[in-house]
């Protein structure tokens, strides 16, 4: 029997969306793994097109990519593997910095008193 392909040999292409079929071949694995994964990974949620399609972008396969490894390699059961995820993405979350800066109240001050008046200006045209 031949020893399957890991996850982390997977060349994934350059491409902004995959529909499940490439994603399938991708990953090694039958269409329907994916739509139960669907159901049972919240971070697997691939878009759907106007006609239906389900088109997964590239942290959607990763995503996949993991979850095959949490399972077939690493041995964890679906519950299992979910809750390591759960507490990959609190740990990730807990070491990202702010998107904007920080400002001092003193700072807002000039736009909280800005916006008031712009406030005021349109309740009175009503």
């Amino acid at each position: 029997m031949a020893k399957a392909k890991k996850s982390a040999e997977v060349e994934i292409p350059e491409r902004l969306y995959f529909r499940i079929g490439e994603v399938a071949s991708l990953c090694q694995l039958p269409a329907y793994v994916l739509r139960f994964w669907e159901t049972e990974f919240p971070q697997l949620k691939p878009i759907k097109s106007s006609t239906g399609q389900r088109m997964y972008r590239r942290k959607d396969v990763e995503g996949v990519l993991r979850i095959k490894k949490l399972l077939y390699e690493e041995g964890f059961t679906i519950a299992g593997a979910r809750q390591h995820l759960r507490g990959e993405g609190k740990s990730d979350k807990k070491q990202s910095a702010l998107p904007f800066p920080v400002h001092a109240v003193s700072d807002l001050k000039p736009i909280r008193q800005g916006l008031r008046d712009i406030l005021t200006l349109l309740s009175a045209r009503h």
